[in-house]
């Protein structure tokens, strides 16, 4: 039972502890940042589609985090 116990608890802190896997950009061809949450004032100005990425693909392509999200 106290393994039981253990292993719960472990895996409710490493749910909690876990980046946000997706992130928010701006579709455009300019965009240079990304974004933790859809209603960042960041994305204010996007013009295009705002979509929905894994933060892996938002760094890989060159993406850097919001400046008014630090």
């Amino acid at each position: 039972m106290k393994t039981l116990s253990l292993l719960i608890i472990v895996f409710l802190i490493n749910i909690t502890c876990k980046e946000s896997t997706t992130v928010y950009i701006c579709n455009s061809p300019g965009a240079k940042k990304y974004h933790n949450t859809s209603d960042c004032r960041g994305l204010s100005n996007c013009t295009y589609k705002i979509v929905k990425v894994d933060i892996e693909k938002a760094k890989k392509d060159g993406k850097a985090l919001c400046g008014f999200e630090k």
